[in-house]
């Protein structure tokens, strides 16, 4: 079977969406399947073509030349449309596997349709609700209503479409998609990655100050939605209880200078620490000094539709996570038994929630063997990738009959 992924971007760029391709891509060669995949234009620098990264093929989408919208746009899709027919005339695919956003999707429908080709569509968030919670987009703008009609037309018209949660499947079946057209393909992390937590670092728990703290601690990027300012404000609740309490802050993002603002006024401002973006190799040294990973997200259709990534991670490196109970998380942890969950938006439930986890170490070793194993059973790759298997048979099955 030969598929051909048609992408926004893809490595070497660094992202959650190029992390998720990679799994994907690795974890069907490793099925005995062929990919390959194709970039749009807009955001991968000049590269060879073809161009190998980690083992996996991409063919690319020249640059166009800049316009305003929606013009831009509409070059981008009539661009990335004409290229994955080059490419598909080459290489000769089964099936098109589009991954969102819209224009992507819009882009690999046309092809499919030219080419013949069985045509599944892939949505990881609605974008128009992203970009409502990085700050870029406002819910019920023209925008806003746009995009989402342009990813519903797309859907529409797909002959089978994947999501990443349940969340989003449930919001497309309100839209009046049928929901055995709709799979779900979760977020899932490779165990290969993560063994045994490495101890402590002590060098590094010295140079931070946090040498016999109850650490706290977020790896990430600092959007909005994210609510560090929760998270921030709970602190001196929690310190209140557990003195020994600190808070380890480890990225850097938009809300940044917003939340370095809030800590220097805040009583508990001695009790956190912000490392600023530390190099990938290195992360691991600042997770080894965390207690409790804490996910405070905020309530709003982002994050209620969308599960992360993140506490996933956490989960397989059998770190404690306490998380707001959005739906995003709610499809990711049990409360109780898998992590911890408090109302979001309240950081007096945070402090509680935290503090009531520090209280109760006795049950830590239980729940991080416990949140390991669900990992295992329904979240790493190979079981996720599993899932498209009869989906891909069934279109090309139909395509050829």
């Amino acid at each position: 079977m030969k598929i051909l992924h048609i992408l926004d971007h893809s490595l070497p760029i660094h992202s959650g969406y190029t992390f998720r391709t990679r799994a994907i891509l690795k974890s069907q060669i490793a099925m005995g399947w062929q990919v390959m995949g194709v970039t749009g234009p807009r955001y991968n620098t000049p590269r060879p073509d073809p161009d190998e990264e980690e083992g996996l093929v991409f063919r690319r989408t020249p640059a166009i030349a800049p316009a305003r919208a929606p013009i831009g746009e509409w070059r981008e899709v009539n661009a990335l449309a004409r290229r994955i027919a080059e490419v598909a005339a080459e290489w000769k695919p089964d099936i098109l596997h589009a991954h969102s956003p819209a224009l992507v999707g819009l882009a690999g429908l046309r092809a499919a349709r030219r080419l013949k080709l069985p045509f599944l569509y892939e949505i990881r968030a609605f974008w128009e609700d992203a970009a409502v919670g990085n700050g870029t987009g406002r819910e019920g703008s023209p925008m806003y209503r746009l995009t989402r009609m342009l990813e519903t037309h797309v859907v529409r018209r797909a002959d089978a479409v994947a999501v990443i949660c349940e969340g989003l499947r449930s919001d497309l079946v309100a839209r009046g998609i049928a929901a055995d057209k709709i799979m779900v393909s979760p977020n899932g992390v490779d165990l290969d990655l993560f063994g045994d937590p490495p101890p402590a670092d002590t060098a590094l728990a010295a140079e931070l100050g946090l040498e016999g703290a109850d650490v706290i601690g977020f790896i990430g990027s600092f959007y909005d939605y994210e609510g560090l300012d929760d998270l921030i404000a709970a602190m001196p609740l929690l310190v209140e209880r557990r003195p020994a309490a600190a808070l380890l802050l480890v990225g850097g993002g938009p809300m940044e200078e917003a939340l370095r603002a809030q800590v220097a006024a805040s009583p508990a401002a001695a009790r956190i620490r912000f490392t600023g973006r530390v190099p990938h190799q290195q992360v691991e040294r600042y997770y080894s000094l965390i207690d409790i990973l804490a996910y405070p997200r905020k309530s709003m259709r982002l994050t209620d539709l969308v599960t992360p990534l993140k506490p996933l991670e956490a989960m397989a490196q059998r770190r404690l996570v306490a998380a707001s109970d959005v739906g995003g998380h709610r499809e990711l942890i049990e409360d109780g038994v898998t992590g911890t969950l408090f109302a979001p938006d309240d950081p007096a439930a945070l402090a509680a929630a935290l503090a009531d986890l520090l209280d109760d170490r006795k049950k830590w070793d239980e729940r991080r063997e416990v949140a390991r194993t669900f990992v295992e059973r329904e979240r790493s790759w190979g079981v996720n990738v599993a899932r498209y298997r009869p989906v891909y048979e069934r279109l090309i099955g139909g395509a050829s009959g």
